[in-house]
């Protein structure tokens, strides 16, 4: 029996260490270097809980892509996952959305291509704007 792919229309991936709501709870697990992939919840679920707890998880326009050959699916779906998380351009967005999904043959060689939308989880809801530091955060760098 073939083992259903853990990577589909909606998943997300998100950064390891990245800055979440303390209130957040879903459940990952470990699917790439310095990344997670989101269980039992797509994006719109997350997007929900995210907000619940007051932040924010924008969606980029654009889209990155990658495809990867092989003559098993779960491995050239890997690879062309593992290709769009390491074009990423910017450090700066901490979630990733995967749009699509598709598998096809060229010549006779099965190839997957993934495409994928950068999503960043954060507090406020300006894209990238830095938050004032607390009281006890300042004396913490003020003591480095």
């Amino acid at each position: 029996m073939p083992m259903p792919d853990r990577i589909k229309a909606g998943a997300i991936l998100i950064k390891e260490g990245a800055l979440l709501p303390g209130s957040l709870e879903f459940e990952s697990e470990p699917y790439s270097k310095g990344w997670s992939l989101v269980k039992n919840l797509d994006a719109y679920g997350l997007d929900r809980k995210i907000r619940q707890a007051g932040w924010t998880f924008f969606y980029m326009a654009g889209e990155v892509k990658a495809t990867g050959l092989g003559l098993d699916r779960q491995k050239a779906l890997d690879r062309a996952v593992s290709r769009v998380l390491a074009n990423l351009k910017s450090e700066k967005f901490n979630a990733l959305e995967i749009a699509q999904v598709g598998a096809k043959r060229f010549l006779g060689l099965p190839y997957v291509t993934v495409t994928a939308h950068l999503r960043h989880v954060q507090e406020s809801m300006f894209l990238f704007r830095a938050q004032p530091l607390a009281a006890g955060d300042r004396a913490r760098l003020a003591a480095a």
